[in-house]
């Protein structure tokens, strides 16, 4: 694909008049869609631009649109859309709808990732390094991106949308736009700079100059050819009732690998008793939305608000903690298993629901770790019939991996990893309320637990 393909013009805002009304139906159904329950009251257009020529059988248009909704300022989503006469049956469910009016009346929109030309746009405009209006395509200039890598969407639900090239690269595109220093590039790159094997080192990425604001849109990073996902491996262990105990343990000491290494690359701090009472007010607000927001929660919250203030009474007393970058999410999910066993952690972009400032915020590692375990819990209550000592063995060996990197084990700090444990299981119960009633059952089941245990 020539230079001159990937060329840009600036569209009207009358582009948004021929989506609007596609846009307040399809949009809402996105895995991604950050607003579910509240409707869509009506679109503005933050920056629009042509890709490719829609004079042509195809038209792209990459769209930053800020969906407005009662109570909220409204969110920013990045949007690839795609416009041709007529769908082929191979892509009908990418379709978004048939547009009746603005200047592109009488065209159909979808979604361009389905489509292997506009997916084939963004790697070139990303290997050449392309400025295109508002967009910027930069990349690692010691790592090569090869022309003629066949580009397949990943279909698996995702919180962002991602785009695997010749089992050799895989871009993630975000899809919830906030301006500032992303830590989905942020980390990787730090981590990179350290030699960290444990993370896949960014190839090249995709930013967003807005006003004065910069905002990452995409990375694109090495894609581990034959990897396991580590929760799609736990699943399918416990269905045959294998042990889990070797992969856990491997995967702490993964873990404590790239918290060793952030903690060399970026600063740290010490938590003291302000700081840490800062961030006990911040769990017991979480705990007294939940409440509300899930009423089954309420007779187990005393227990639950003790959990919060051992800690603060303990550094009261004056313990403190080191608190450093750390991945922000980690589950089984964003762990990958290579062929050869190695364990890689991806996609530090932290919690999406949170505003990005508290995303980059230090935190005890416990949090980390914290996460995992949660994810050990609801491998293990998944199975048919629930297996909680699964869970147990492998919390077990995780926890002895970290230490054998950290020099420290986590359950050594059961004060520490209680409240952050309790913390993520409050969103669980609130996540799956609003989203998977049927796996309610699976957090309440923590809650009881860590209500009516001093330790866990």
């Amino acid at each position: 694909m020539s230079e001159a393909v990937i060329r840009t013009a600036t569209t009207s805002p009358a582009l948004l008049a021929s989506l609007d009304p596609l846009l307040r139906e399809w949009l809402p159904r996105q895995r991604w869609f950050a607003g579910k329950g509240r409707p869509v009251t009506g679109f503005s257009l933050v920056a629009a631009t042509e890709l490719l020529p829609v004079d042509g059988r195809l038209g792209l248009y990459h769209l930053l649109v800020r969906a407005h909704q009662p109570m909220t300022s409204g969110d920013c989503y990045q949007l690839l859309i795609g416009v041709r006469e007529a769908l082929p049956p191979h892509l009908a469910p990418a379709l978004i709808g048939h547009m009746e009016e603005g200047p592109l009346a009488g065209r159909t929109a979808y979604e361009a990732l389905y489509d292997p030309r506009p997916a084939e746009v963004l790697l070139e405009a990303l290997r050449t390094q392309a400025r295109i209006g508002g967009l910027r395509f930069e990349r690692d200039p010691g790592q090569e991106i090869r022309t003629g890598l066949v580009p397949r969407m990943v279909t698996a639900e995702q919180s962002n949308s991602s785009v695997v090239y010749g089992d050799t690269f895989i871009l993630k595109l975000l899809r919830r736009i906030v301006p500032g220093v992303n830590p989905d590039l942020e980390l990787p790159l730090a981590l990179a700079r350290e030699g960290c094997p444990r993370v896949p080192a960014p190839t090249a990425w995709l930013h967003a100059d807005l006003d004065e604001d910069s905002s990452v849109l995409g990375v694109l990073q090495p894609f581990v050819q034959g990897a396991a996902d580590g929760w799609e491996l736990a699943l399918r262990e416990l269905a045959k009732g294998e042990d889990f105990a070797a992969e856990a343990r491997a995967l702490g000491r993964a873990t404590a690998e790239v918290h060793t290494a952030l903690a060399r690359a970026l600063p740290s701090m010490t938590l003291g008793a302000a700081q840490l009472q800062l961030l006990v007010d911040g769990m017991i607000e979480r705990l007294e939305a939940a409440v509300q927001a899930v009423p089954s929660l309420r007779p187990y919250a005393p227990g639950l608000y003790s959990a919060f203030t051992a800690l603060a009474d303990l550094a009261a007393e004056g313990r403190t903690w080191t608190a450093q970058r750390v991945h922000g999410d980690l589950h089984l999910g964003q762990c990958l298993r290579s062929p050869a066993g190695q364990w890689s952690l991806i996609d530090f972009e932290g919690e999406p629901s949170k505003p990005l400032p508290e995303r980059r915020l230090p935190q005890p590692p416990t949090r980390d770790v914290a996460g995992m375990l949660r994810s050990f819990d609801y491998a293990a209550l998944s199975a048919d019939p629930p297996m909680p000592g699964w869970a147990d063995a492998c919390r077990a060996a995780y926890c002895s991996g970290y230490a054998e990197i950290a020099g420290a084990d986590p359950r050594t700090d059961p004060v520490l990893l209680r409240a952050y444990e309790t913390d993520k299981a409050i969103y669980e119960v609130v996540y799956e309320a609003r989203h998977r009633p049927d796996w309610l059952p699976v957090p309440m089941a923590a809650i009881e637990r860590y209500a009516t245990s001093d330790l866990i």
